[in-house]
């Protein structure tokens, strides 16, 4: 089983911005699962989670581990 870490993410406001990391995330980890909750400006991802807070900055958003 692969972990998941679970970022919040503030400046996720809208389903643009969901789009926007879901396909960073995409890119930088491909295969992985992604989970988003945009009411709860969250998101849960599966694999490194050094590489997807990376990917997640270079987006543009402002993860926290939560």
């Amino acid at each position: 089983m692969t972990a998941e870490t679970v970022f919040k993410i503030e400046d996720m406001t809208c389903g643009h911005c969901e789009k926007t990391i879901v396909k960073a995330l995409a890119e930088a980890l491909p295969g992985r699962a992604v989970t988003i909750d945009l009411a709860a400006r969250k998101a849960i991802v599966e694999g490194d989670a050094a590489l997807a807070e990376q990917a997640i900055r270079e987006a543009g958003y402002t993860p926290v581990r939560a």
